[in-house]
């Protein structure tokens, strides 16, 4: 389980984990990330915090979820602020 900080928000955290590992190519464009339930058992989170953490990540646009079949790493991804 990774170790979370507890000076800062757990959403946050994991949000910032998930968003670098879409960036830096581990979780491919088009590919599927975990799910809330994958991200609670790594992360130890709560259901709402696993929630939250898709949400912000598909507010940044880097995810979109399908119905049924999951969450995925947009084709292309936006630019970072100050790229």
């Amino acid at each position: 389980m990774v170790e979370l900080a507890d000076n800062r928000p757990r959403w946050r955290q994991v949000h910032e984990i998930i968003r670098e590992r879409i960036r830096s190519g581990h979780y491919q464009p088009g590919t599927r990330i975990p799910s809330v339930i994958q991200l609670q058992e790594e992360f130890g989170i709560a259901t709402a915090t696993g929630q939250k953490v898709m949400r912000a990540l598909r507010a940044d646009g880097l995810i979109y979820t399908e119905p049924g079949m999951g969450s995925f790493v947009v084709e292309q991804l936006p630019e970072e602020p100050g790229d």
